[in-house]
């Protein structure tokens, strides 16, 4: 996917912003006809309101799940990937035996990642960027409330508590 270029309405038509007049001319074709799509950009604000929210619900585990989520980070990236916020990738091994090994040696690779083993695939998921770049405002606002209703009933309260104790 190529990254979004940028314009502005002046009127009678879209002009890119400065910098990526070049990138224009080499990307699009004179007299053609591309569709444009708006992407509402996300607040600041309710970026780090996720962030805050995810943090006081690590802070307040219950005590049979501080082990497995040693930092809000963890947390979070589980999170996404329980909320169905997340690539995965499917290995097929040999055997069921050879899925194992093969588990136990990805798994290091990237500590935040789930790992799983079904017969002789293994299966690695990994979080979705929640950059600005990466997502707009619609899909953040779907994972926000999706991730948030997770955390509130592994901690046993409602996502809008949740949210006010992180504000």
């Amino acid at each position: 996917m190529k990254a979004v270029i940028p314009f502005r309405w002046n009127g009678d038509t879209m002009v890119p912003l400065p910098g990526f007049q070049r990138r224009c001319d080499a990307e699009f074709v004179c007299g053609e006809v591309y569709n444009l799509e708006a992407i509402e950009q996300r607040s600041a604000k309710s970026h780090a309101h996720f962030f805050a929210s995810v943090n006081e619900a690590w802070q307040t585990l219950p005590e049979n799940l501080v082990e497995q989520f040693p930092t809000s980070e963890h947390l979070r990236k589980w999170s996404l990937i329980r909320a169905g916020y997340a690539e995965h990738r499917n290995i097929v091994a040999a055997s069921k035996a050879e899925a194992q090994r093969l588990a136990a040696f990805v798994k290091p690779m990237d500590s935040y990642a789930v790992v799983t083993v079904r017969d002789s695939v293994v299966t690695v998921y990994t979080a979705e960027s929640q950059s600005m770049k990466a997502m707009g405002k619609q899909r953040f606002q779907e994972l926000k409330d999706a991730v948030l209703s997770l955390l509130a009933a592994m901690i046993g309260t409602d996502p809008v508590e949740l949210g006010r104790a992180a504000a």
